[in-house]
């Protein structure tokens, strides 16, 4: 499992038109799903979002987590993030996910991230997506797990 994580001061997604999901400060989440992955991981990498600890505090070092400033959290599911391009032109994507286990996977970890006590907007899996985001820092970080 593989998420980037941008520090945001405002992100939304739309599909067809339509914003599905806003959020104000906080991350913005591209979430990849690899094959083998499971509820475990998905479990650690909730936690790890939430915890971690990248947000300034009053003296601008990176302090406080996405609880401590109030945060929200957006997350879009992103296969690409399993695109090898080793070899050719054009990406493989043999280490991703199937689409119905990695979709099962995308909405625990989802879920996840709400019980943590964090509001969470998602895009639509598997939709055409497009995604604004004002990137704050910039900070973008990558967990892998």
């Amino acid at each position: 499992m593989k998420a980037v994580l941008q520090r945001v001061t405002e992100a939304s997604v739309t599909v067809d038109d339509r914003i599905v999901g806003s959020i104000g400060v906080g991350w913005l989440i591209l979430l990849g799903i690899a094959k083998g992955d499971d509820k475990t991981k998905a479990e650690w990498m909730a936690e790890k979002c939430v915890g971690l600890r990248a947000f300034n505090d009053e003296t601008g070092k990176m302090n406080r987590s996405i609880l401590d400033v109030n945060g929200s959290i957006l997350v879009v599911s992103q296969f690409t993030l399993y695109g090898d391009c080793q070899k050719g032109r054009r990406p493989s994507f043999d280490l991703a996910a199937a689409p119905e286990e990695a979709n099962q996977l995308y909405e625990y970890f989802c879920h996840q991230i709400e019980g943590l006590g964090v509001h969470i907007e998602c895009g639509i899996f598997r939709a055409d997506m497009k995604v604004r985001l004002l990137n704050d820092g910039p900070v973008t970080l990558i967990l892998e797990r």
